[in-house]
C-alpha cells in the first residue's frame, strides 16, 4: 500500500526570499529547458516541445553542449535525474520515460507511469517526481514504481503546478509552472518552508512571452552552489539567497 503523507497547517509565517546574482553563464536561448541537474562539473539539461526535445551534456562556464540526443519529434520530454550510471527521462503525456546510459545517452530501457510527467530528482534513496498538481510522487529508483506520495502546501492550502524539481539541502525544491516562483518543500510533510522571489532574473528578450518563464533548479552540492535558468533564457545564473522581512503573506502568489 501506498503511504500519503497529509500535512499539518504550518502555524507560523512562510519565510519569503529574494536572491542576489553570485555569477551568470551563457545558457542556449533555443533550449526550451524542462530539467537541469548539475553532475561532475557538467550540467545536463532536457529541453522540450514536439520536434524539439532533446537531453544535453553541457559545459556550464561556456555554455557549450559537449553531448546531446534528439528525442523521436512525437515525444515532448520533460525532467530528468541521474540514478547511477544512467540518465531518467519523463515525457509530458505519453505516460513513457526513457533510461538511458549516461556516459553515451544510448538507450537503455523504458517505463511506464500513469497522468503527466513533469520533473524527477532523487534525495539518494527515492525518485522524486511531479506531475502538475499538488502531489509528489516518489518511486522506487531502480524499478520506477510508486511507493508513496507527498501533498505539497501552503499554510494548509494544496499548492498545483509544482514542476521542476531539485534536492537542496535536504529540502525539495520546485519551479511553479507560470510564475517566477521557487518553492521550498519540506520533503517529511510537503508543507512549504519559503518561497523564493526570482521575477527580478528575468531576461529582457522573454518578458513577454508567456511560456518563457522560469525553469531549470540546478544545485552543486560540493561547491554549495545554486543554479537557476528558464525556458528560451539567454542566461543562467547562480544565486544566493536573501530573505525578506518577515510579515508578507508568501502563499498569496500561489496557485
Amino acid at each position: 500500500m501506498m503511504a500519503v503523507v497529509t500535512p499539518v497547517c504550518a502555524a507560523a509565517a512562510v519565510p519569503e526570499y529574494t536572491a542576489v546574482v553570485v555569477k551568470t553563464f551563457p545558457h542556449d536561448p533555443g533550449a526550451f529547458t524542462e530539467g537541469l541537474l548539475y553532475h561532475d562539473g557538467f550540467l545536463y539539461e532536457s529541453t522540450g516541445l514536439q520536434g524539439r526535445s532533446s537531453i544535453r551534456k553541457v559545459e556550464l562556464e561556456s555554455g557549450k553542449v559537449v553531448l546531446k540526443r534528439d528525442l523521436d519529434p512525437g515525444y515532448f520530454g520533460e525532467g530528468i535525474v541521474i540514478w547511477k550510471d544512467r540518465l531518467l527521462e519523463l515525457t509530458w503525456q505519453d505516460q513513457i520515460g526513457f533510461i538511458y546510459d549516461l556516459a553515451t545517452f544510448r538507450p537503455r530501457s523504458e517505463f511506464h507511469y500513469a497522468g503527466e510527467g513533469w520533473a524527477l530528482t532523487h534525495d539518494q534513496l527515492r525518485l522524486i517526481m511531479s506531475d502538475g498538481t499538488s502531489d509528489i510522487r516518489l518511486l522506487d529508483p531502480d524499478r520506477q514504481v510508486e511507493t508513496g506520495r507527498i501533498r505539497v502546501t501552503c499554510d494548509g492550502r494544496p499548492i498545483r503546478n509544482v514542476n521542476e524539481l531539485e534536492w537542496v539541502r535536504g529540502e525539495i525544491y520546485a519551479n511553479v509552472w507560470l510564475t517566477s516562483l521557487i518553492i521550498r518543500i519540506d520533503p517529511a510533510s510537503g508543507a512549504i518552508v519559503g518561497v523564493i522571489d526570482l521575477a527580478a532574473l528575468t531576461p529582457d528578450a522573454v518578458k513577454d512571452v508567456p511560456d518563457d518563464v522560469l525553469n531549470g533548479i540546478a544545485y552543486d552540492a560540493a561547491g554549495d552552489r545554486l543554479f537557476v535558468t528558464g525556458k528560451s533564457w539567454p542566461v543562467l545564473y547562480q544565486i544566493a539567497l536573501t530573505p525578506r522581512p518577515v510579515g508578507n503573506d508568501a502563499c498569496r502568489g500561489l496557485p
